[in-house]
């Protein structure tokens, strides 16, 4: 098949609800289900192909023996990205994230995390915290210190169709009543800040992170500007999202027949993040819902997409 669909992977967080079961109609683990890695070949959350000629492989496998044939010309070991779908049923904690360097320099790691979030739901008066107010690593050491969260933290509402980029070393954290749909950097590395002081099932509290956090914050901190630019087409409306190095993230609105998703000479990850419908490749016929994801490898020579939905692609 020219188009990889993924089984998806649930991680329990302290964090977590149950909207990927209700909202997205996934058959989750009982408990707190906070994230579907729907597209994923990090060793904490592996995809595994569903159907067709690789089903029951893990994508780490197809990216270490096939990926000339359907990824492209890529040097990297690891799978550049990760996409997942975060159902905050409570506030996430204060984090930040290394760059590439800074997470080979601390961890070994071969990715830093930079990421962005596509706002799928978010109740009244939802917000995130997004950059801080610190002039000098000295001045966030000593408001740390001394827990004046609200002297140093940013905070903004959100609402859904929102897209907010969150660059490495950027202090973050999405706020309660929030589902998004994240694309990052291949990476599970996380500097907690702050974590209001909750407790896990076995009264504990879960770790801080404080002096890497300190290490990799960009201090003074400063907006990272988007400039998105929609596209009317035959049937819907794209729309450049963000395109930096680490990744280009595209929304797709599909209402109707014939939209042309444009193919590039390697692959792109695609998520169904609302309604349904049909996609047709050179090969291929695929029935898709909310929820679904895809990897459109190199050998899709064209897709064409039907139905009244919408999708997010993105690539390297």
């Amino acid at each position: 098949m020219s188009i990889l669909k993924l089984k998806p992977i649930f991680q329990e967080r302290i964090w977590g609800g149950r909207k990927l079961e209700t909202d997205f109609f996934y058959q989750i683990p009982d408990g707190l289900i906070g994230e579907c890695w729907g597209i994923s070949a990090h060793q904490h959350g592996d995809s595994i192909i569903e159907e067709g000629e690789f089903t029951g492989k893990h994508l780490s496998e197809l990216w270490r023996d096939h990926r000339d044939r359907l990824f492209g010309n890529y040097e990297m070991d690891a799978f550049p990205l990760l996409v997942k779908i975060l159902d905050a049923n409570d506030d996430l904690s204060v984090q930040v994230h290394p760059n590439d360097q800074q997470a080979f320099d601390l961890e070994g790691e071969s990715y830093g995390k930079t990421e962005c979030w596509y706002v799928l739901d978010a109740e009244p008066n939802a917000e995130i915290i997004l950059g801080h107010k610190a002039q000098t690593k000295e001045e966030m050491k000593s408001l740390t210190s001394e827990g004046k969260w609200d002297e140093l933290l940013q905070r903004q509402p959100v609402k859904r169709g929102d897209f907010i980029f969150v660059k490495s070393g950027k202090v973050h954290a999405i706020g309660k009543g929030i589902v998004i749909l994240e694309t990052q950097q291949s990476s599970d590395t996380t500097y907690r800040v702050y974590d209001y002081d909750r407790v896990d099932s076995i009264g504990k509290k879960r770790e801080l992170h404080l002096e890497k956090a300190l290490q990799v914050t960009t201090v003074p901190d400063s907006p990272d500007p988007i400039n998105t630019v929609k596209e009317i087409v035959i049937s819907g409306e794209k729309t450049l999202l963000i395109e930096v190095p680490d990744f280009t993230v595209i929304h797709h609105k599909i209402s109707g027949s014939n939209y042309q998703v444009v193919i590039r000479d390697s692959f792109q990850l695609l998520s169904i993040i609302e309604g349904s419908g049909r996609i047709l490749t050179d090969s291929d016929m695929f029935e898709v819902k909310k929820g679904d994801h895809f990897i459109i490898t190199r050998e899709v020579k064209e897709l064409v997409a039907s139905g009244k939905m919408e999708l997010i692609t993105s690539y390297v």
